[in-house]
């Protein structure tokens, strides 16, 4: 089975999982008795996808399921900081180019 679905115009549709649901199915494919592939079936999702979300859920952890525009506190840091920088360089770009109309100004 895949995990997409159609609308009423035969449009594909692409199912969304909780961070719950995930973690559930991957903490089922893990049992011994379970495997990816009755898991997957049971579930009624790809072994491909469950798979995918055991190796993330490996690598990354508890952030292994944060959603689209979901950041971390260090992500959200980041982007604040490469925010602030771009304004100052703005700010610094502007106050070059009055100082140069200014001194040309003078002469």
């Amino acid at each position: 089975m895949t995990n997409l679905s159609s609308d009423s115009t035969g449009q594909k549709l692409r199912r969304k999982h909780s961070k719950e649901f995930k973690e559930q199915a991957v903490s089922l494919a893990r049992k011994p008795d379970m495997g990816f592939r009755r898991a997957a079936n049971d579930l009624g999702i790809s072994e491909s996808l469950l798979r995918k979300w055991a190796d993330l859920s490996a690598t990354e952890g508890s952030e292994a399921f944060r959603g689209h525009g979901v950041r971390t506190e260090q992500e959200a840091r980041i982007a604040a900081l490469e925010r602030e920088n771009r304004i100052l360089r703005e700010e610094r770009d502007i106050l070059k180019k009055a100082t140069e109309f200014f001194v040309k100004e003078r002469k």
